[in-house]
Formats: C-alpha cells, structure tokens, sequence
C-alpha cells in the first residue's frame, strides 16, 4: 500500500476522528477541573490535559482505529506511544501557529459586543492541527504502509 492510500482510507480517517472527538473531551474536562477546582495555572492545566488525551487517544487508536497495524509487544506499543506523543507535540504546534497568525489578521467578528474572532479561529486551528496528526499518526506512528505491504 503507498502513503497516499494509507491515508485515503475513509473508514480509518471516520474512526480517527471519533477517537478525536473524545480525546478532546477528555482534555477539556482535565484541564477544566485542574484550572477551576484545584487552581492550578490554566497553561499547565492544558498540558496535563492534552497529554492525558494524547495516552487516551493513543490507547484507542492502537486497538481500535490501527488494531491491524504494528507489533503487538509491550516494546512496539511504547515505541509508538513516544512516537505520537511527538506527532501530537507537531498538531499542537500546528494549532498555535494558526491561531497566533489568523488572530493577528485585522479580522473582527462582533458578537453582542464582544470579539469572537479568537474564539472562531481555534476551530480552524485544530482543522489544520487534525491533518497534520493524522497524517503523522497514520503514516509515522503506526506505518499503516508498510503493516499493509507486509501482509
């Protein structure tokens, strides 16, 4: 299987991002709780959540959406848990390089007063942070190319 078609694969890339969707849940619950009951700082609040996340995601991922994709030792599950953990670190960037370059724009969105153009561009980010974990999960995290060549 090329790159290009372990990454066409419309059921995985559906299972991927319902794998998203509670990871992101999950994170905002964290960080939520940790910033509002336990005080602590909202920046460390959101790296604590994101990384919970990140092994939620990694779990789900690794039985669910690329269950036919690498070793199933203890050694192939950790290598690939550090590997998305460094493709998610690149979504993550991806998604704060967009937000910082599109809320410096001379963009107003005006909502009852208030400026939501921030608010509208996080959405847009993580469009844009999703591509880039996809990719980086599919083809650097689980290699589904080559799991599928050696089949």
């Amino acid at each position: 299987m090329t790159r290009l078609g372990a990454l066409r694969d419309g059921r995985r890339l559906v299972q991927f991002a319902s794998v998203g969707l509670v990871g992101a849940m999950l994170d905002l619950t964290v960080s939520s709780a940790l910033y509002l009951y336990i005080g602590i700082r909202p920046e460390i609040a959101k790296i604590v959540g994101a990384e919970c996340a990140i092994i939620l995601m990694f779990l789900l991922n690794d039985r669910y959406t690329f269950g036919q994709a690498g070793g199933s030792r203890w050694i192939d599950r950790l290598t690939r848990l550090l590997r998305s953990n460094v493709v998610r670190s690149g979504g993550i960037a991806v998604q704060v390089i967009v937000v910082f370059v599109l809320t410096r724009l001379p963009v107003s969105v005006m909502v009852g007063g208030t400026d939501v153009w921030p608010v509208v561009t996080m959405p847009i980010a993580i469009g844009c942070g999703f591509v880039v974990n996809y990719a980086g999960e599919t083809l650097i995290t689980w290699r589904v190319h080559r799991a599928m060549e050696s089949r």
